[in-house]
């Protein structure tokens, strides 16, 4: 028999679309990713999505501060397969304020599962949109068939790919500033921002807020940004510019209290390096949305993210599709925001089944 709602992802969208379905009575499957795959692990795409990957989070609303742990061992059951570990381990620091990320995905699936949400931790590979219910393939080679399907598969960060910027990622290498830019190991410290366009200098004007300096790495000799956006770049007394700067090593102490201590750099046009010292490194050279499951089945924007087809609605261009979170979002990014629009997709999705008969 058809499921009601699959929900592809395992980010805040994907467990806040599940909460809402699972009350809604829907039973929904949660297809949260293979752990295993090592792939995944250098996708950003494993099981409880991008926040995971995070420390402190300080920008979703209900968490000030004050002792999560106590209240993590209370909330999340520690017989469950997936009880995080470091919930009871003294040497993982808790943040003074706000929550880390992974223990506020646990949270969020945990809420789900309490509400009759089923959880299978695997890879959807292959999907037949083409006929309702829909036909879904997982990379063992097991089907399912849905009624409706709620796309949150997220959108990974685009990186340089050099293992040294793999080694310190969370430990003052980000691709986040409005996420990271207030933590203390930011603050009045020099840091680096990568890229050219407007995403790189926005990122860079916005760490002026709280960084002493910031080193604007531009791989070519012109932004790609907006105008309006490359000159208040190059007029802010606190931004120096690269040009033909490209970024060879990133430099640091394996001690996370410590982290990144450097940039190495090279100018691509002389040949030169120098070391720059920084307490961080902003990636701002894009995201990629994981829709390639899909095959092109669902309509894309510009950008490459699937595309909401109507205003203010989770609608996608096949009926019965929805999408929520940042593979839909290619401007705010944000947890909260992923959120709502996981609310949106499980009320669309039931309102769908309710005016097709299917509950």
């Amino acid at each position: 028999m058809p499921e009601n709602v699959v929900i592809i992802g395992s980010g805040p969208a994907a467990w806040t679309a599940a909460i809402y379905a699972a009350r809604a009575q829907l039973k929904p499957l949660v297809i949260q990713g293979n752990p295993y795959d090592d792939k995944n692990r250098q996708n950003g795409t494993l099981p409880l999505g991008q926040l995971a990957l995070t420390t402190e989070v300080e920008n979703f609303p209900s968490w000030p501060a004050g002792d999560t742990r106590a209240y993590l061992k209370t909330a999340l059951k520690e017989d469950d397969v997936d009880f995080p570990l470091w919930v009871n381990d003294p040497k993982k620091e808790q943040p003074s304020h706000g929550i880390n990320g992974p223990e506020l995905m646990a949270l969020m699936r945990q809420q789900a599962v309490n509400f009759g949400t089923r959880i299978e931790s695997k890879d959807v590979v292959k999907v037949d949109l083409s006929k309702r219910p829909f036909t879904l393939t997982t990379h063992d080679g097991e089907s399912l068939q849905t009624h409706t399907l709620i796309i949150a598969t997220g959108a990974r960060a685009n990186y340089l790919g050099l293992p040294s910027e793999d080694r310190f990622k969370n430990k003052g290498v980000s691709a986040c500033a409005v996420c990271d830019g207030f933590l203390p190991r930011f603050k009045e410290k020099p840091l680096a921002v990568i890229g050219a366009g407007d995403t790189a200098c926005e990122e860079a004007v916005y760490l002026t807020k709280f960084a002493s300096k910031i080193h604007l790495l531009v791989r070519r000799d012109v932004f790609r940004a907006s105008k309006i956006m490359a000159d208040r770049t190059a007029a802010h007394p606190k931004i120096n510019i690269h040009w033909n700067t490209v970024v060879e090593e990133v430099l640091g102490d394996d001690n996370p209290r410590v982290g990144v201590t450097g940039v190495k750099v090279k100018n691509n046009k002389t040949g030169a390096t120098e070391t720059l010292p920084v307490s961080g490194m902003f990636c701002a050279i894009g995201h990629t949305p994981n829709v390639g499951f899909l095959d092109g089945q669902v309509e894309l924007n510009s950008s490459g993210y699937l595309k909401w087809t109507t205003v203010a609605r989770t609608y996608t261009s096949v009926e019965g599709v929805f999408a929520a979170g940042d593979v839909a979002d290619d401007y705010y990014r944000q947890a909260i925001s992923a959120a709502g629009t996981g609310c949106m997709a499980a009320l669309d999705a039931e309102r769908f089944l309710g005016h097709h008969g299917l509950i």
